[in-house]
């Protein structure tokens, strides 16, 4: 079973060509450690929420822009002795210091629970954050099962949703704060990934009009604290993942 290490962090506009150097340099070094593939995608479509959003997740301030980022493992035992190994890798010593503020980075390890497409060619992604009752997660791999292969049917190359296993709580910002998780809710971390966001743009817009797609009054997670954006891969390192 795939699994993730999803991040979401703030980076000021005006470093954006350094932290493109800068995740050039160290992402190559997780797929010496068994990563399959790297995203970094920098926000372009980030709304303001009501109770919870993009900029809040990371407080991020007005001159930064958010990055939604995921590194993919084959599997949790590859990931669980790949990731201590990037760490200690020496080669990190010889990169300039990060142009981001990584105090406020938020990040935690996901198991797939749904994962439909063939990722490559990635012009457009939407990442979303949401928080679901432990009690219901049957339910909501059926609703997420259920609109994979919808949205795929709209134009998207690859839909992926992922179950919080390893996230962990952190001093300023963290997943679990981020959706206002409650005791015995799971972080989900999702992402879908487009040809480009025209693309995107038309699926999206076939989607609303789409009855399978409407809300169920007994959807198994409160929407209300569920956020999301679109962002244009600034990264990609890795090999196509292969159609599931």
């Amino acid at each position: 079973m795939s699994y993730f290490d999803g991040f979401v962090l703030a980076v000021p506009e005006a470093n954006r060509a350094a932290f493109i150097d800068h995740a050039n340099q160290a992402d190559a070094f997780f797929l010496d450690h068994g990563a399959v593939r790297v995203v970094e995608s920098w926000g372009d479509e980030v709304p303001r929420g009501t109770l919870t959003d993009f900029y809040g997740a990371v407080q991020a301030t007005e001159d930064e822009a958010v990055v939604f980022s995921w590194v993919e493992w084959p599997d949790r035992a590859t990931r669980d002795k790949g990731m201590p190994a990037f760490m200690a890798d020496e080669r990190l010593s010889a990169i300039p210091d990060m142009p981001f503020d990584g105090k406020r980075m938020i990040f935690g390890g996901f198991e797939a629970i749904a994962d439909e497409g063939r990722s490559g060619d990635t012009g457009y992604a939407d990442g979303y954050v949401l928080a679901v009752p432990e009690a219901k997660k049957d339910a909501y791999v059926a609703l997420a099962r259920k609109a994979a292969p919808i949205f795929r049917e709209h134009g998207a190359t690859r839909v992926v949703e992922s179950w919080g296993v390893d996230v962990p709580d952190g001093q300023l910002t963290d997943f679990r704060r981020a959706v206002k998780a409650e005791a015995g809710e799971a972080v989900v971390f999702s992402f879908c990934e487009w040809p480009d966001k025209a693309a995107r743009d038309a699926g999206w817009a076939k989607l609303m009009e789409d009855e399978r797609m409407k809300p169920d009054e007994d959807q198994p997670f409160d929407g209300k604290r569920m956020f999301w954006g679109g962002f244009r891969p600034i990264v990609t390192i890795g090999a196509p993942v292969a159609e599931v």
